[in-house]
C-alpha cells in the first residue's frame, strides 16, 4: 500500500487506537477525529451525537474508518444508555456519510470502512451464520441495521462502502477480553451461565489487519465478518484460557447472577453467536491467529 491518508473515527479506542498505530508505524498519515477544537493539524472536529463533522477536513483523505461509538459494556442498559449507544453509532455514521459525499469528487475518499458487529445477527444457538444470514431480533440487531443504513449518502455518492462486523476482541487492552484477563490472572475465572453458548472471536492483530485489508483491496464492500474462522464455546474459551496462563477456572457465574448485575446486556453474554468470517477468507484474507490458543497468547 503506498503512503496514504487515513481518517479514523473512535482513533482513542481498543481497535481504532491499534489501527492508527499500525497506519503510522507504516508511514501513513492519519487524520484523527475529536470532539474538542483541534490542536494539531492532524485533528478534524466532530459531535456524533449531534451529527456533525467538519466535511472539509476530510477532503483529500483516500480512506475514512469509522469506529466510534459508547461502549456497549461500558456499563447497565438503562434507557438512556441504550439511546446514548445509538446515537453515538447511527447519528456519527450518517453525519461522516454525509460529509463524505458533499465533498467534490477529486477530494471524495475511495473507501469508507464503517463499524458494526457481530450483534448484527442476534441469537444464533449452535447454527453457524455469515454474512448471508439475515439480522437477528433485540436491541443489538436493530442498532447493527440502522448503523450500517445511515451510511447511505456515501454509497449513494459512489463511495465504496464496508461495514466491519466484529466478534469480540481478544486482547489485555480493553473490550470483554480485557475485563477477563485480569480474573483469570488472580485464578477467579470461569464460564459464564451453562458454558455452551458460542463466542466468536478474533485477535486484536487479525482485527487491525483485517481492517487494513479491507482498505487496500478494491472491489469489497458491503458487510464482512471480523471473526476467526473457529468460534468455541465460552466453555471451551474458559478451559483455553486457564491452560495458557496456567490457572484453575473452578468458579463459574450462573446466569441469574448475570442478569441481576447486568440486567438486558446479560443476554449478549449469555447468547450465543457463531458467526464464521466466509466473505474475507474469500477475499484472500489469511488470519494470523486463527485459534484461540494462539490469540490469547498474542494479547499477553
Amino acid at each position: 500500500m503506498e503512503r496514504s491518508r487515513i481518517a479514523v473515527a473512535g482513533a482513542s479506542g481498543l481497535i481504532g487506537g491499534a489501527l492508527v498505530r499500525s497506519l503510522t508505524a507504516d508511514g501513513h498519515d492519519v487524520v484523527r477525529l475529536v470532539r474538542h477544537a483541534p490542536r494539531v493539524a492532524d485533528e478534524v472536529r466532530w459531535d456524533p451525537e449531534g451529527g456533525r463533522v467538519d466535511a472539509a477536513g476530510l477532503a483529500g483523505c483516500d480512506a475514512v474508518v469509522n469506529l466510534a461509538g459508547a461502549g456497549v459494556g461500558n456499563r447497565r442498559w438503562t434507557d438512556a444508555y441504550k439511546q446514548r449507544i445509538r446515537d453515538s453509532r447511527v447519528n456519527g455514521t450518517a453525519a461522516l456519510a454525509r460529509a463524505v459525499a458533499s465533498l467534490d469528487d477529486k477530494d471524495r475518499p475511495r473507501v469508507f470502512v464503517n463499524g458494526s458487529a457481530m450483534g448484527y445477527y442476534g441469537e444464533t444457538g449452535d447454527r453457524s451464520v455469515d454474512e448471508s444470514a439475515p439480522a437477528g431480533e433485540g436491541f443489538l440487531p436493530g442498532l447493527c441495521v440502522e448503523w450500517e443504513a445511515a451510511t447511505a449518502p456515501a454509497q449513494e455518492a459512489g463511495v465504496r462502502t464496508v461495514f466491519t462486523r466484529t466478534g469480540l476482541v481478544v486482547s489485555r487492552e480493553g473490550g470483554a477480553w480485557g475485563r477477563l484477563f485480569p480474573l483469570f490472572q488472580a485464578g477467579l475465572g470461569g464460564r459464564m451461565g451453562d458454558g455452551r453458548q458460542y463466542w466468536s472471536f478474533i485477535a486484536l492483530h487479525d482485527e487491525v489487519a483485517a481492517i487494513r485489508h479491507l482498505i487496500d483491496t478494491d472491489g469489497l464492500s458491503g458487510p464482512f465478518n471480523l471473526t476467526a474462522p473457529n468460534p468455541l464455546t465460552n466453555r471451551e474459551i474458559t478451559a483455553a484460557m486457564g491452560r495458557v496462563l496456567h490457572r484453575p477456572t473452578l468458579f463459574a457465574v450462573p446466569a441469574p447472577v448475570l442478569r441481576t448485575v447486568l440486567g438486558e446486556m446479560a443476554g449478549d453474554v449469555l447468547g450465543s453467536a457463531r458467526v464464521l468470517p466466509t466473505r474475507l477468507l474469500e477475499s484472500g484474507f489469511r488470519f494470523a491467529f486463527p485459534e484461540i490458543e494462539g490469540a490469547i497468547r498474542a494479547a499477553l
